[in-house]
């Protein structure tokens, strides 16, 4: 969804904080950890700066953007949000945030692994920090598998297919071999894994759709069997990233692919559960997702000093060790992932060794229409509604229409 409203129409319209020295700040949930983690932040940074005041406000990531775009057409949007950091190319090009050089000095940008800052960079100016970050890899059940009589992960998709079937022999009343998120946000993505490792791209170079390819059929072959065979949960257009989850910690899926904080979940929610982590499965070659989100100012602040003393504060070692902590994302500061608490994590190590071959959301002006046109055929494809091929034809068609338009 782009942004509705002009760069022009934006600079005249009354905006920012409420009052002088007082910094609003909106931020998505992304569980119940991120209130406490950022009221403390704040409450930290007032007591050391009384003349300004942190407001923050929570929502929903489902509403996130809408809200944004609703806050900013009114004239109302905070100072820093939180926001994809697929986002910042439809809001650079509107004009709606802050270019950030100018604020940071040689050492300020250093404390970032380059591999994450950089997604928050157009055209050489940078828009955003990022303030969270992941990558994806496959969780098992070890116990399930070893049942089934596999002692290693498959290592292919290819051996997907041969340990979703043995799973699914073994009769387990809801269990399920493989979980493929089929709802909301991501859905694409999920979907994307098998193309990428089958050497496809989501865009050529030209900047043209590339799906509808050899890689994006075997993807789609992939997918299509697994549901008519049974080797999903039934009803996968039902299940957005957290069911799915769910199902896993609560020992009813063989493999699911997802994020670093899955391993703080099940160790808070699931301890018993046996478990292992490997690379997401190869077809031609090896690909996961890397994903940040990124902290934006507005363009129309008119507190950006006190804003900028914030975010300062908020990539200081400590306070990304507590972020990372809580939520369970990997380190985008040098000297946090110096941390034991980090460098110690074998969990984490797997995620880290995989962002070499990681795969990152293009940035493209447009970027949420292209997502959800790809989402709707795969839904319709997995529900039976569209033939793949059909659904890779019109995919491409929508993304090349969008492209073109943006």
């Amino acid at each position: 969804m782009r942004l509705a409203l002009a760069a022009s129409t934006f600079a005249i319209l009354a905006a920012g904080a409420a009052e002088a020295g007082t910094v609003r700040v909106t931020i998505p949930e992304y569980s119940s950890n991120t209130m406490p983690y950022f009221q403390q932040a704040a409450d930290a940074f007032m007591a050391a700066n009384p003349d300004t005041k942190i407001e923050l406000e929570m929502v929903p990531w489902a509403s996130l953007q809408q809200k944004l775009v609703t806050d900013i057409s009114g004239g109302v949007n905070a100072d820093l949000a939180v926001i994809g950091t697929r986002w910042i190319l439809d809001y650079a090009d509107q004009g709606v945030v802050e270019p950030l050089d100018s604020y940071m000095d040689d050492a300020f940008k250093d404390r970032f692994f380059q591999t994450f800052l950089t997604p928050s960079v157009v055209d050489g100016t940078t828009y955003g920090l990022p303030i969270a970050a992941s990558a994806r890899a496959m969780f098992y059940n070890k116990d399930l598998l070893k049942e089934a009589g596999f002692d290693a992960p498959p290592a292919t998709w290819d051996d997907m297919l041969t340990v979703s079937r043995a799973i699914k022999d073994l009769g387990k009343d809801g269990t399920h071999a493989y979980g493929i998120q089929g709802k909301s946000t991501e859905t694409d993505v999920y979907w994307y894994y098998p193309m990428w490792s089958y050497g496809g791209t989501i865009l050529n170079a030209d900047g043209k759709s590339a799906v509808n390819s050899d890689a994006g059929k075997k993807a789609m072959d992939i997918y299509t069997t697994m549901i008519k065979e049974g080797l999903t949960e039934p009803g996968v257009t039902d299940y957005q990233r957290a069911d799915i989850e769910n199902l896993f910690k609560q020992g009813k899926l063989g493999m699911v692919i997802t994020g670093p904080f899955l391993s703080k979940q099940i160790k808070e929610q699931a301890p018993d559960l046996n478990y292992g982590l490997a690379a997401v499965p190869k077809g031609t070659t090896s690909a996961t997702y890397g994903v940040t989100d990124s902290i934006v100012m507005f363009q129309n602040s008119k507190v950006k000093d006190e804003a900028w003393a914030f975010l300062d504060f908020l990539f200081t070692t400590d306070q990304r060790v507590k972020f990372d902590q809580a939520e369970g994302f990997l380190p985008v500061n040098k000297e946090e992932a110096a941390n034991p608490m980090f460098a110690d994590n074998a969990d984490l190590k797997v995620f880290t060794d995989l962002l070499a071959g990681a795969h990152f959301a293009p940035l493209v002006a447009g970027w949420e229409e292209i997502a959800d046109a790809t989402i709707t055929d795969l839904q319709s494809t997995y529900l039976g509604q569209m033939e793949p091929d059909a659904a890779l034809s019109d995919i491409e068609t929508k993304v090349n229409d969008v492209i073109s338009q943006n």
